[in-house]
């Protein structure tokens, strides 16, 4: 199965992103518009791909993709300093929506015989086969006190669906570091995830 990845205005290069970042942040609200417009598409693909994992999720693409611009509104309160950063915020913000979310519905199911809402996630190693996504982002929280730049590649790989080559160039790294990265930090998550 061929994962979608992104080709849009998430990793430009021309500094087109980080110019409307910069206005938007100044409180430029045709910028952010403008910076919201560029980004949807992106945006809603990562949105597709998350909520695909979630069984019997009821919240949409668009609604996920129109919570993340809320939660990012006001850039002028966040410490943004170019495209990359902006991109992890993105992640970040979509990424505690769905938490949220599971942890709502999670909450509804007390008292009742609910089932226990788990995932496959093939990319993290065939250990993780049935994990819910709260014990998916423990485990990534875990990792991120331990070794933040493997967190903000699986981050980037698992909800954002990159492939290897556009996580080096976003992060500024080569290749090779984001591919061993990569095995690292799927290592450890699938130990701890099938612990």
């Amino acid at each position: 199965m061929r994962r979608p990845t992104l080709h849009g205005d998430f990793l430009e290069t021309s500094g087109d992103l980080t110019q409307l970042l910069d206005l938007a942040r100044d409180g430029d609200q045709d910028a952010h518009s403008q910076l919201y417009t560029r980004l949807y598409d992106d945006l809603k693909q990562c949105a597709r791909r998350q909520l695909a994992r979630l069984p019997s999720a009821t919240l949409t693409p668009t609604a996920l993709v129109n919570e993340t611009y809320l939660r990012l509104s006001d850039l002028r309160n966040l410490s943004i300093d170019n495209r990359r950063h902006y991109l992890a915020m993105c992640v970040s913000a979509m990424r505690h929506i769905l938490i949220d979310y599971y942890r709502a519905g999670e909450a509804q199911k007390r008292g009742g015989e609910a089932k226990r809402a788990a995932i496959d996630i093939e990319e993290l190693g065939a250990q993780t086969s049935g994990v819910t996504l709260l014990e998916i982002d423990d485990s990534l929280e875990r990792l991120r006190d331990l070794r933040p730049r493997l967190a903000q590649v699986v981050e980037f790989k698992f909800y954002l669906g990159l492939k290897e080559t556009e996580i080096a160039d976003v992060l500024g790294l080569t290749d090779r570091t984001v591919r061993m990265d990569w095995r690292k930090a799927r290592a450890w998550l699938s130990r701890e995830l099938a612990s």
